[in-house]
Parts: C-alpha cells; structure tokens; sequence
C-alpha cells in the first residue's frame, strides 16, 4: 500500500500528545507511562532516547535512518530478539504487517529492523497491539509523540491505512 499524496499533510498529524522536544525528559515519559505498560516506538532516535532512560520498549521499530541520513542503530540489549523486513519509503507492504502482528505476540523485547523506511508502520502498530499500549513516535522539529492504543486510535489508524492506495 503506498500513501498517496493526497494523505501527506494528515500524516503529519500527531496521533496522541506531542512533547516537545525541550519537555523529553525521563520523568515526563514515566507520567504517559502507568506502572504496567507495553511500549512500542517506531523510529531510531526515539527507540535510542527510551534505551538511555532504561525504559525498554517490548517492541522497538528501526530503520537506521534518521531525517534522511544513516545513522548507528540505537544499542540492543542481548535478550531482545531480533527479525527484519522490507518495507520502501512511503508504503506499508504485507509482509511488514504480518512481521508486527508476530512480534507483538512474542516475549519482549523485539527489535524490528526495517530495510527501507518505518515511519508509516506506526499505523499497523496502533491497529495491532494491545489495549492501552503505549506507542511512541517522534514528529521531525517538533518532538516526541505518546499514542495509547484505544478503539478510537485503532479505527483512526485503519481509517488512515483503508485511504492508502
């Protein structure tokens, strides 16, 4: 499925609360958080940022790109597991479905590595996991976005997927 230009400027806009940048802190995340939580972050700098607050996301989305350029994948602890899948820039392909809707069924913590682009599979991760997940994914210049997982977030992020092409 490929996003058609036509969805662009909706994209960019926060599924949840957007911290800013200056506000990311540990101690702010740990208030989105709850004591019982089940994170998942999509992108390398916001997987790497809950890592240094040794906060481990159970299922952490990376593509080793970061606003266009290469950059070292945030460090992996040795019992994450880890699996790969294809998936070109703007598109979301089956195949990366099926590899979240597995991972989100394995111990944590999963550590997807994607070959191509992982911004758009946030939308596949809200339709998938759990209730009251926690999904976090950072919106470029601006800051970090906090998702929890509700019906309403779930038809949203199919409504948004049923548009692509």
């Amino acid at each position: 499925m490929k996003l058609p230009e036509s969805l662009r400027e909706q994209m960019k806009i926060p599924l949840g609360i957007l911290v800013p940048e200056d506000k990311t802190d540990k101690q702010t995340i740990l208030e989105h958080l709850g004591s019982d939580y089940y994170l998942i972050t999509v992108g390398d700098r916001t997987t790497e940022k809950m890592i240094d607050f040794g906060l481990i996301p159970s299922l952490q989305i990376v593509d080793g790109i970061e606003k266009r350029e290469k950059r070292i994948h945030p460090k992996i602890t040795s019992e994450t597991t880890e699996l790969s899948v294809d998936n070109p820039p703007a598109e979301i392909t089956n195949q990366s479905i099926e590899v979240i809707k597995k991972s989100l069924s394995m111990p944590s913590p999963v550590r997807l590595t994607v070959n191509g682009e992982e911004d758009l599979l946030v939308l596949p991760v809200c339709i998938h996991a759990p209730d009251n997940a926690i999904v976090m994914y950072g919106q470029p210049n601006e800051g970090l976005v906090i998702v929890t997982v509700t019906p309403e977030i779930r038809n949203k992020t199919q409504s948004l997927l049923d548009l692509m092409e």
